[in-house]
């Protein structure tokens, strides 16, 4: 019986070995020691290979939300914060129209959509006190009924590092999800581009630790060289320990800086190989000081006191020039 329907009374006690780091021979990066030489080279751009750390800059929320706070005009918002980035994660028609060619950052695209936040109603015709009417009910999971939405030609014209593609573990569109995934890493493989998993949560999905582990897991086995995913407080170093391959977290809705920055300590410390954060930046009152206090936190092992003194002395250092 799988462990997620097993009663904790009947389950036997799980041994995650947090204590003992995976060993990847030969390559700096966890998991990824037997992949072939274009590969390796390609995610070296993507984690820093003196850490094994990211600061990924997420600004693909438009391919779903459209103009999003903070990306309404991607030129001037983004761009100030390209220098201090490890990794671009957006979509291909951002990357185009704004991005320009001499920039050395890595490239994450998005490479799955389809969908967007203006949700459809479910419908079905029923009866009530005798008379025949029609039922509704809005937002039926439709942001999880995504598609590939890159082929592998255009990743190469585009000299994308990693694909990123969103998984809907537990949602009404599970298997299509899945396999965009594993299309993609069948195509991907061949030409030595990576794969992130994206773990995405619908609104019927528990953000918990036993959760993400299932989810994280399964994106691995089935080819994912990275997997993104969502801190927990409770049980972390539990998902990231029983991942196979690098596992980057997510920074979610807007939090006060302190927060962010002691989200993103504690996942570094508990197994993360690094941060693809947006809103948390380019939301900030201050991106660029933001953005160099989690790259502090994250490649400089500050804590996120550290961090927060460093966005603060930043912020009023550009309030004075």
């Amino acid at each position: 019986m799988a462990d997620i329907t097993t009663s904790a009374a009947d389950r036997k006690e799980k041994e995650y070995f947090t204590d003992v780091p995976q060993t990847s021979p030969g390559f700096f990066l966890k998991g990824s020691h037997q992949y072939d030489w274009g590969l390796k080279n390609r995610l070296s751009k993507v984690f820093n290979p003196k850490d094994g750390r990211t600061v990924m800059l997420a600004f693909d929320h438009g391919y779903f939300q459209g103009p999003t706070t903070g990306l309404e005009r991607v030129d001037q918002t983004i761009l100030p914060l390209e220098p201090y980035a490890d990794c671009l994660m957006l979509t291909r028609g951002i990357q185009r129209s704004i991005v320009p060619a001499s920039t050395q950052k890595a490239i994450a695209l998005r490479a799955s959509g389809g969908t967007s936040m203006v949700s459809p109603m479910e419908e079905w015709e029923g009866e009530f006190e005798g008379k025949k009417v029609r039922f509704g009910r809005p937002g039926f999971e439709p942001l999880s009924n995504e598609s590939t939405a890159l082929s592998i030609e255009e990743a190469i014209r585009l000299n994308a590092s990693i694909l990123a593609v969103q998984v809907f573990i537990g949602s009404a569109y599970e298997r299509q999800t899945l396999k965009n995934l594993t299309d993609l890493v069948d195509g991907a493989s061949r030409y030595g581009i990576g794969v992130m998993g994206v773990v995405a949560v619908g609104r019927a999905m528990a953000r918990n630790s036993q959760y993400f582990r299932l989810a994280t897991r399964i994106m691995a086995e089935l080819g994912a060289n990275v997997v993104k995913c969502y801190y927990t407080e409770e049980g972390f170093e539990s998902i990231t320990s029983c991942c196979p391959v690098p596992i980057v977290i997510a920074g979610g809705k807007k939090l006060p800086e302190l927060e962010a920055l002691q989200m993103c300590y504690h996942a570094i410390q508990q197994g993360a190989n690094g941060v693809d954060m947006g809103r948390n930046i380019f939301q900030s009152d201050a991106p660029i000081s933001m953005m160099k206090a989690v790259r502090g936190v994250v490649h400089e092992n500050l804590t996120p006191e550290q961090g927060f003194q460093m966005y603060q002395d930043l912020k009023a250092d550009a309030a004075q020039a």
